[in-house]
């Protein structure tokens, strides 16, 4: 599996490595009995650029509540994955974001999704002004980034064929 990559607002690149592309496509709502599911973003800026990669996501835990139309996700396991990667690594990998999934071909966030997105960019702590929130559809991945500054959200350029 190939990466993805993105073009943000800023006119950088957003890549999404293989691992974690592959991580999250494993819970594709594709059967009406599964649940949606998601997790945080990992990754780093690149150095005297404006490029991010996304290496690693943490998926369901246990404390997560998942339903057909619902996903809440559990703030403590999620956190552990986190400051486990960010002393690891040094203080490069950092917390990017939120995904999850819908049960839809070409998704759409909805109401709740922006509420709670909102919600990360005024309450999370993170580097620079910017979070990505991610929703893999039954066919597609669709990617947005979120500023604080404005709290408005713009849909990320494709690069890729993955549709």
């Amino acid at each position: 599996m190939k990466s993805l990559i993105f073009t943000k607002s800023d006119g950088g690149k957003l890549e999404i490595s293989s691992h974690a592309l592959s991580r999250m496509l494993a819970f594709v709502q594709h059967t009406r009995c599964k649940p949606e599911a998601g997790g945080v973003l990992i990754g780093r800026f690149i150095r005297d650029s404006a490029d991010i990669v996304i290496d690693e996501v943490t998926v369901p835990m246990s404390g997560d509540r998942k339903r057909r139309f619902n996903f809440w996700r559990s703030r403590q396991p999620h956190q552990q994955v986190l400051d486990k990667s960010w002393l690891e690594s040094g203080g490069t990998s950092t917390y990017l974001g939120e995904w999850h999934t819908h049960p839809e071909n070409i998704p759409v966030p909805s109401d709740t999704d922006i509420k709670n997105w909102q919600d990360r960019l005024k309450k999370d702590i993170f580097n620079g002004d910017t979070l990505f929130f991610i929703i893999i559809g039954i066919k597609i991945l669709r990617v947005w980034d979120g500023s604080k500054t404005t709290l408005v959200f713009r849909l990320l350029n494709d690069n890729n064929s993955n549709s």
